[in-house]
């Protein structure tokens, strides 16, 4: 296939440019730095015009730029390809669903969503009850610059919940998690849970720390301040590169995953909806409706148990 991968030389879209090329797939990196890009590409420019004429015989794009345009996904539809996107916004996702689209864009890609939603379609059942989903990220690892502003930007604000409004970083619950045993985590607007109590049709919710206890603190504290998603980004936490997500029912044991860098993490599962949009019907899909989650029982860098 031949993909073009925004944001190709980023965080994820390093990762997901070499395993794409060692699949054999036809990469062009796009983005703004003409040193490290296939094609120069500006993705705020108001016409997209450099990156219209860049559809021209793509199968596949991957949006692993930060950028939330759902023209992104209509243009590339347009040019008869297929759309793959990373983010972790609810609203971005929802947007894309209202689009309407005549190629398949699949969505939920990464490990929350993503590896969250495989692990709870995993563990529910009739009897399984309300899931909690808790997503445990390393303080240590150099996350991109849109990740982190949509860390920052959940500071101080609230979302819909279904069962009322939730402001990010708070109301905590306390889990057990191998190798950290039993860690306190806040609720946090991560897209899983809503797409999730939509087809589970059971209560989701989603609980977020990184592996710092002081940094998770520190963003329990920082969401309650006036001007908090406005907050310099240049905080360092000590931690490390490790991460983990965990799917816990109601009743029956709960099942997780655990590795190391979340960007290479992130780019394993985009891979898999790169090869998937091949064959995928129109319309906005969740990765979860491609793949199961024992379809990654022996890739590399991944753990995966029950607990």
């Amino acid at each position: 296939m031949r993909v073009l991968v925004l944001g190709g030389y980023g965080a994820v879209g390093r990762h997901l440019v070499a395993r794409l090329r060692a699949d054999g797939e036809t990469v062009l990196v796009a983005g703004r730095d003409p040193e490290r890009a296939d094609l120069v590409m500006d993705l705020g420019a108001d016409e997209l015009l450099s990156y219209r004429t860049a559809l021209e015989g793509v199968d596949v794009v991957v949006n692993a730029s930060g950028s939330e345009d759902v023209r992104l996904a209509r243009l590339a539809g347009a040019a008869d390809a297929a759309f793959v996107d990373i983010t972790a916004s609810a609203e971005y996702a929802g947007r894309l669903r209202d689009i309407e689209p005549v190629r398949p864009v699949i969505v939920d890609v990464g490990l929350a969503p993503g590896l969250t939603n495989l692990l709870a379609v995993a563990v529910h059942s009739p009897e399984s009850g309300p899931i909690d989903l808790a997503v445990l990220l390393g303080a240590g690892e150099e996350h991109g610059a849109a990740a982190t502003a949509w860390t920052y930007g959940l500071l101080g604000r609230s979302f819909d919940a279904g069962d009322g409004s939730v402001r990010n970083f708070s109301r905590p619950s306390t889990f057990q998690l191998p190798g950290y045993g039993r860690r306190r985590m806040y609720r946090a607007d991560f897209s899983d849970q809503h797409t999730l109590t939509r087809e589970l049709g059971v209560p989701v919710r989603t609980y977020f720390a990184v592996d710092s206890r002081l940094a998770t603190a520190g963003l329990a504290a920082m969401t309650w301040l006036p001007g908090a998603a406005k907050l310099p980004r240049g905080l360092h936490f000590p931690g490390t590169d490790e991460w983990l997500v965990l799917a816990r029912p109601r009743s029956g044991p709960a099942r997780w995953v655990r590795g190391r860098n979340q960007s290479r993490a992130t780019a394993l599962l985009a891979a898999v909806a790169v090869r998937r949009a091949r064959d995928c019907a129109a319309g906005v899909r969740p990765l979860h409706q491609l793949m199961e989650l024992s379809e990654l029982a022996g890739a590399a860098d991944l753990e995966l148990g029950q607990a």
